[in-house]
């Protein structure tokens, strides 16, 4: 009879877990505990009681039949809110997927442009990780979605919400869901955790690869090799991830081989592999996600602020963070991302001086650099409050006007100095002003009572908010591209809805960035 692998495998890992744990029982000199033994030794845990019999009622049954049983589904909660900032935060409802097909709205949600406004990534995050109820009639259409909100914050970058997102929908609920928190454990470095779980749940196991390595990870050296003899005799893993775990496994065999060429599909654990047989592999290359790896101290210094850059673009970065990292020592060498480096620590020590020559000397390089990154924002965010304090003339000015209006505080900045579009944008009503720019009209008819796409607002009254404002946000996009219907549509529909910071920024970031003229 053909030998199944699949079954052949799990049933010898059951085997060897039944065995391990006889021999640890052995080893201590301790039986099985039957439920008293366990009862004596839970004192904390509810007694139990004895039950009194009807009264009338037999002590014996009357024949040998199986009575009747009736059978019922459990119930699961009713509702199901999942998310990390409470809706009274972030001013959407917690129903604001409820109503939309769930498919379609995964589908959606897989295929996210990269969007290059950081207003349309900032009202993507709050969507996300709005604490909300999925959509569909069940827990299975419910949990779709869930998955694919934490596989679009993993592609953003947003590792850490994405975990805690993963881990409040329970990460032992299925298959599916551990798949998920294991992919996001072994990115961010925190497999130890993921593999204590997939040891006491087994069943939800990814593969036999996240086995073996778990199982080496935990000291379980026997059990990883013979797991691991196993697949490879079974043809189980694919040939790259075989060569991976035999370096991981027997580092001995290999200390003069080449390094393994990387494999053309990279999964997380291959990823993980690389690392700890010493062959990283470089993250520039590599889909977001990956470049939060190198956040770590394990990285070179070009490798971290590297990262820094490709996630601070998305958002997924705190400003203050890149800062640091752009602080944290001498440049190394000069070109690309050495010469940012230099021109934000003279800005830096610039601004620490209090004299405004030489602000002006080295604010012009360090806006010139930021530009070339495409972080304007996260610029203006980390220096525009400390410019405000000197008193800057010509380019220089001009330089911290737009820094201004590109930062959090652009209304106050409105109240200062600024050509009409910009102070009437900041202000929310530019509808008075004219303009022969096409960009800029584009902008200025987007705040019209008529430029709403009322096909989008009526959908959002029907509880499809969050459908919504995926559509629209990739509207913004082709907008933001050059489509001035879709701009004007997008500003329009966006300012019915009740967004109107995102109406601002977005538009204030089209009109000052040079990459969007």
């Amino acid at each position: 009879m053909p030998i199944n692998p699949t079954a052949y495998l799990s049933a010898l890992t059951f085997g060897m877990v039944c065995a391990a744990a006889l021999a640890a029982q052995d080893g201590q000199g301790e039986q099985p505990l039957s439920v008293i033994d366990w009862v004596r030794q839970n004192p904390d845990q509810p007694a139990l009681t004895s039950v009194a019999l009807p009264a009338g009622e037999p002590p014996v049954a009357a024949s040998g039949q199986v009575p009747a049983i009736d059978v019922q589904p459990l119930q699961e909660d009713a509702i199901r809110i999942i998310g990390l900032a409470p809706a009274t935060i972030t001013g959407l409802s917690q129903d604001l997927w409820r109503n939309s097909d769930p498919a379609e709205l995964s589908a959606r949600l897989s295929n996210l442009p990269d969007f290059r406004l950081p207003a349309a990534q900032a009202l993507l995050f709050t969507a996300l990780l709005t604490e909300a109820q999925g959509p569909g009639q069940d827990a299975a259409e419910e949990d779709l979605f869930t998955l694919a909100r934490v596989a679009a914050l993993q592609r953003f970058g947003a590792l850490d919400p994405a975990l805690a997102l993963i881990e409040q929908a329970d990460v032992t609920r299925d298959a599916a869901h551990f798949s998920a928190y294991m992919d996001l454990a072994l990115l961010s470095g925190e497999e130890w955790a993921a593999c204590n779980i997939l040891a006491a749940h087994l069943y939800l196991s990814p593969s036999v690869g996240h086995q073996i390595f778990c199982a080496a990870r935990k000291g379980n050296w026997s059990t990883a090799a013979l797991l691991f003899d196993t697949s490879r005799a079974l043809s189980i893993m694919s040939p790259d991830e075989t060569a991976l775990l035999d370096r991981f496994l027997h580092p001995e065999l290999f200390d003069a081989q080449p390094p393994l060429t990387p494999p053309r599909r990279i999964t997380p654990l291959m990823f993980r592999l690389h690392e700890t047989i010493g062959e990283p592999l470089p993250t520039r290359l590599l889909p977001r996600a990956y470049a939060v790896a190198d956040l770590r101290d394990l990285a070179g210094w070009k490798a971290q602020l590297e990262a820094a850059e490709r996630l601070a673009k998305t958002g997924a970065l705190p400003d203050n963070r890149l800062l640091g990292l752009y602080t944290e020592r001498l440049p190394a060498a000069s070109g690309s991302v050495w010469d940012r480096v230099e021109a934000i620590q003279q800005l830096d020590t610039a601004l620490d001086t209090g004299s405004a020559d030489a602000v002006s000397k080295t604010l012009p390089k360090a806006w010139a650099a930021m530009e070339d990154a495409e972080l304007e924002t996260a610029f203006a965010g980390l220096f525009s409050n400390r410019l405000n304090r000197y008193d800057l003339t010509g380019n220089v000015a001009r330089i911290a006007e737009r820094l201004a209006y590109l930062s959090p505080e652009y209304k106050e900045q409105a109240t200062k100095s600024g050509t009409d579009l910009l102070r009437a944008v900041a202000n929310g009503d530019p509808s008075e002003l004219a303009s022969n720019d096409r960009i800029s009209k584009a902008i200025i008819d987007g705040f019209g009572s008529e430029a709403a796409r009322q096909d989008l607002v009526e959908m959002a009254g029907k509880g499809k908010m969050g459908e919504v404002i995926l559509r629209t946000l990739i509207l913004l996009e082709e907008g933001a591209a050059g489509d001035t219907s879709a701009l004007t549509e997008a500003l329009g529909t966006l300012r019915a809805l009740g967004f109107d910071d995102t109406v601002r920024r977005a538009s204030l970031q089209i009109l000052l960035l040079d990459r969007f003229g």
